[in-house]
């Protein structure tokens, strides 16, 4: 049964860091993508960053880019995103995600709550 475990959110002030990582299990998951999506309260649920599962790709939203980094460790099964310079608009319920495409996830965590208090 394919597990994807998130990690890492909590309350961090404006300007802060925090780095969620994302434990991967049940599978092999060498062809997929995984990606970092976000769910502010009372929006829906978009896309962060994205990473193929060799490392050899990135790609990220425009709101992210330049603050995000997305990584992966292939022994640990772990995708990561540090997150710098946070904004308050950066609040929001953090989910891990796997798949053949970023448009067409097959397996999601159950989030990780981030909240940036200014």
């Amino acid at each position: 049964q394919v597990q994807l475990v998130e990690s890492g959110g909590g309350l961090v002030q404006a300007g802060g860091s925090l780095r969620l990582s994302c434990a991967a299990s049940g599978r092999t998951f060498s062809s997929y993508t995984m990606g970092w999506f976000r769910q502010a309260p009372g929006k829906e649920r978009e896309f962060v960053a994205a990473i193929n599962w060799s490392g050899g790709s990135t790609y990220y939203s425009d709101s992210v880019k330049g603050r995000f980094t997305i990584s992966i460790d292939n022994a640990k099964n772990t995708v990561y995103l540090q997150m710098n310079s946070l904004k308050p608009e950066d609040t929001a319920v953090y989910y891990c995600a796997a798949g053949n495409e970023v448009g067409g996830m097959d397996y999601w965590g159950k989030g990780t709550l981030v909240t940036v208090s200014s």
